[in-house]
């Protein structure tokens, strides 16, 4: 009896065990369905998430393009529109200068004499160099520069340079030379040397010499300018032959308030006539070497000038008769009648010497100073004048 309630003891408990282990088996099934069905809900939403990031990702990656386009062209539209009304008002202002430059020549061929001569030279100087002032705003706002339809000599165009910088008696043009610029280079070298020459003036003691000086280098021509001011750091020099290669061109905004325009402007004039302009020498007084390098496609041999005709000699032996001391220059050549663009900008440094004179002999001395603007070189040569705006084609 006992046996048998101990039998049937240990059958129920086996049985309840067994259906204990079999409900938690179902159970626990239970559970991992739903805990799977549970992750790939979750995945799901997971993944739509991302898909939806995704998008919200690249609609904003778009709209951030779109704004960024809309935000250059508007850039670019206004430094367009600024360049047009500077252009405009540069051109504008070339033309007064012009204007300007020739009712004082006339003035000086009627009152040849007179001791106010002096000072209406001084005038006239300032004239040209607010001439190449707009001159470099214009070529910066993509005007282009005048031409010349005949060759110049390299030494004219220095002089010419040397005229439209306010510091001209300190240049020194330290020797002559026999090579000329075809006519397509004679503007663009000439406005390229007189920021040269304005930057090394501007930069350095106003008593130290500014030397210039030509070499020949294999097929190129060098202009080298050497100033005695503060020499350029590393980064200056970095940014400074980015501007002078013409790869980077500053915005107008970028300029500054006082914006200064000589570097880029050299820079466009010398990707678009090919010529190259380096900054990174020392001078050998410490400052900075400036060099020109003109390859042998803007420059030729120096022509010598034609056997003067005996009726060309008479006739010129006739005006001389009947001219006055004060319609010569220093040197017994006649001053020009007509107008022509001052190749030669300053006078020879005899001229700038000075001693006691008359009121009337100081005058004279005085044009003859300042005599860039109207008279050529020793030889005296007359060059074709040039437009100062140029043609748009150019």
């Amino acid at each position: 009896m006992n046996r048998d309630t101990l039998a049937w003891c240990l059958v129920a408990v086996t049985v309840a065990a067994v259906a204990a282990i079999i409900v938690l088996v179902v159970r626990n099934r239970a559970l991992s369905e739903r805990k799977r069905q549970a992750e790939d809900a979750l995945t799901q939403r997971l993944n739509a998430a991302e898909s939806q990031l995704i998008t919200a990702r690249n609609e904003l990656q778009r709209y951030t393009q779109e704004l960024d386009g809309t935000i250059r062209e508007a850039e670019e539209a206004a430094e367009e529109s600024t360049k047009a009304v500077l252009k405009g008002a540069a051109r504008f202002l070339q033309s007064l200068a012009a204007e300007q430059m020739a009712l004082l020549e006339g003035v000086q061929r009627k009152y040849g004499g007179h001791a106010v001569l002096g000072d209406l030279l001084e005038v006239n100087h300032a004239n040209a160099q607010m001439a190449r002032k707009a001159q470099g705003i214009a070529v910066l706002c993509g005007a282009p520069v005048g031409r010349r339809s005949r060759s110049a000599s390299v030494y004219d165009v220095v002089r010419s340079a040397q005229g439209q910088i306010r510091n001209f008696r300190r240049v020194e043009i330290m020797q002559q030379t026999g090579f000329a610029l075809k006519a397509s280079a004679v503007s663009p070298v000439a406005l390229a040397v007189a920021e040269l020459l304005d930057n090394a003036a501007s930069f350095s003691q106003q008593d130290a010499p500014i030397e210039v000086t030509f070499q020949r280098v294999q097929s190129n021509l060098c202009i080298i300018i050497d100033d005695a001011g503060v020499s350029m750091n590393d980064e200056d020099r970095q940014m400074a032959s980015a501007l002078l290669s013409g790869d980077f061109v500053p915005r107008l905004s970028q300029l500054g308030n006082q914006p200064k325009f000589g570097f880029p402007v050299i820079g466009l004039l010398a990707r678009h006539y090919g010529f190259r302009v380096d900054v990174t020498g020392v001078s050998r007084y410490g400052g900075v070497r400036a060099v020109v390098l003109l390859p042998e496609e803007l420059w030729t041999e120096e022509q010598a000038p034609p056997p003067v005709e005996e009726a060309s000699v008479s006739r010129i032996r006739s005006a001389g008769s009947r001219a006055t001391d004060g319609t010569r220059t220093a040197h017994g050549l006649p001053k020009r009648g007509a107008r022509q663009v001052p190749v030669a900008s300053v006078a020879d440094g005899e001229d700038l010497r000075s001693s006691s004179r008359t009121p009337e002999e100081t005058g004279r001395a005085s044009g003859r100073s300042l005599g860039a603007f109207q008279r050529g070189t020793l030889s005296g040569r007359n060059l074709d004048p040039a437009s100062s705006e140029g043609s748009e084609d150019a």
